[in-house]
């Protein structure tokens, strides 16, 4: 009786070891970290004023925000004919938020024709930062890496 009680002992033992090399292995090369505020990747341009232009920076924001405030002048500055700025309040515009997911706000996103994000930016950055983001998404010439290291 004591022998089975051993064996059973040094099964629980090994079992367990086997336990604990195996989810050491599943932590070093597990799926990598989710970002608690995805970036979309692809927008729909329908689905902002002016799809036509050659450039969108949306701004998705929230009457409840305080960094929004201060963004939405910087983001409304680079509006012009070939740019177009919006900005895409939670509260006003919910359908958006959702169909893209925005968990995070102020979230800055460049644009270009084809409705890909160039640039993007979550939180409140500078004018200068904002207007480099632009630029750079304009003119790859440039090699200005700004917005979340350029989505790269």
């Amino acid at each position: 009786m004591a022998t089975r009680v051993v064996i059973a002992l040094v099964v629980l033992v090994i079992a367990a070891a086997i336990a604990v090399v195996l989810e050491r292995r599943r932590r070093s090369t597990g799926a990598p970290v989710r970002d608690p505020y995805p970036i979309p990747r692809q927008l729909t341009r329908t689905d902002f004023p002016r799809p036509e232009a050659a450039w969108l920076v949306a701004l998705f924001s929230s009457t409840s925000c305080d960094g929004c405030a201060a963004m939405r002048e910087k983001v409304l500055a680079v509006d012009s004919p070939e740019v177009v700025a919006v900005d895409i309040s939670f509260q006003a515009d919910r359908v958006v938020h959702e169909r893209y997911e925005i968990s995070g706000v102020p979230m800055v996103l460049i644009a270009d024709a084809e409705g890909v994000v160039q640039r993007a930016f979550l939180g409140i950055v500078s004018a200068t930062d904002l207007w480099a983001a632009l630029a750079g998404a304009r003119d790859p010439n440039l090699a200005i890496e700004h917005g979340l290291e350029a989505l790269g």
